[in-house]
């Protein structure tokens, strides 16, 4: 089996190759296991994880994947395989600079559909949309039959992607399935373009002693998860059989609603004992806005029920990203 994981030198794609790596198996076109023998890391620029570059199995391909020629490229001489679509200009970003979210969020997601459609083999096509698919209409638990009507570029660019992948299942094109995530934390390295970056700055910068000013009010609910169970969630999505899946191919992924003020709590309670850096409080209207807009909680009792893990609690995943980072 051939495993292709675009945004793979990013957060969640280094972290999935490794653990698709360590697995070492997939489920196959037919269902039974098959072996993984090469993966292919696509992104911008090569990963910044050498370790990943020293297996065998694996390389990497740089380059654009809203070009139709570049991602024909990605499938042509491979019988085989599996697509892990994890590359996206994600929400504030999205929200600032609109025809980038088109060209990255709608052509790129194009582009690879038809890929994997005009691929010799049935391509299993496993991404990731978001709670932001829903908007303030949803009320504080979304779920997946819940209105999606988002209220940001990015939330609609995903409502897309979760409507092609089931049209291009339901017609046979490939077998799609789509992860509809929470918030991920702990992201090491600098804030990106995210609304939601504030999640994970919120630990990571005091935790490395350095002062942070939080943009948004304390009492901000967000659906959260920790990077180790959504990890694990997508390689299981990957091996759900597709009869079980049925004609609805997003899985609201299982999650922990907690408010910012909980978030600065279990951060003070893990750093006991460290010098932590304080944590300011500075509510920027428009990230605000954002995350306001947004269920506090999913409801993953689908995906539970599909075999995926449950989400970490907030001590589990600072624990983990404490152990990462040591």
């Amino acid at each position: 089996m051939h495993v292709i994981i675009t945004g793979g030198a990013g957060f969640l794609g280094r972290r999935l190759a490794a653990a698709v790596l360590a697995k070492g198996q997939l489920a196959g076109p037919g269902g039974p296991p098959d072996e993984v023998t090469a993966l292919t890391l696509v992104d911008l620029a090569e990963p910044a994880d050498r370790a990943l570059l020293e297996d065998p199995r694996v390389r990497v391909a740089v380059g654009d994947i809203a070009d139709p020629g570049f991602v024909g490229t990605l499938l042509a001489g491979h019988g085989a395989t599996s697509l892990f679509h994890l590359a996206a200009v994600v929400s504030a970003q999205a929200e600032g600079d609109f025809d980038l979210a088109m060209r990255v969020n709608v052509d790129a997601v194009r582009a690879l559909l038809e890929a994997a459609r005009s691929h010799g083999e049935t391509v299993r096509f496993v991404s990731t949309s978001s709670v932001a698919v829903l908007g303030s209409d949803a009320g504080p638990v979304g779920g997946e039959d819940s209105v999606v009507r988002p209220e940001t570029t990015y939330g609609m660019t995903k409502a897309l992607l979760e409507l092609w992948a089931s049209d291009y299942a339901r017609k046979g094109f490939v077998d799609a399935r789509v992860g509809r995530l929470p918030t991920v934390i702990i992201r090491p390295g600098a804030p990106n373009g995210a609304a939601s970056s504030a999640a994970s700055a919120v630990f990571r910068e005091p935790l490395a002693g350095t002062d942070y000013v939080l943009p948004v009010s304390l009492d901000v609910p967000i659906a959260v998860s920790g990077v180790r169970s959504v990890v694990e969630g997508l390689v299981a999505l990957h091996d759900v059989p597709a009869e079980a899946l049925g004609r609805h191919r997003t899985v609201a992924f299982p999650s922990v609603s907690v408010t910012f003020a909980d978030m600065v709590d279990a951060l003070r309670r893990a750093g006991a004992g460290r010098r932590l850096g304080t944590v300011a409080v500075a509510p920027d209207p428009r990230i605000e806005a954002i995350l306001r807009s947004w269920p506090a909680r999913l409801d993953g009792s689908r995906a539970l029920a599909l075999g995926l893990p449950p989400a970490q609690t907030l001590p589990e995943t600072i624990d983990d990203y404490l152990r990462e980072t040591a």
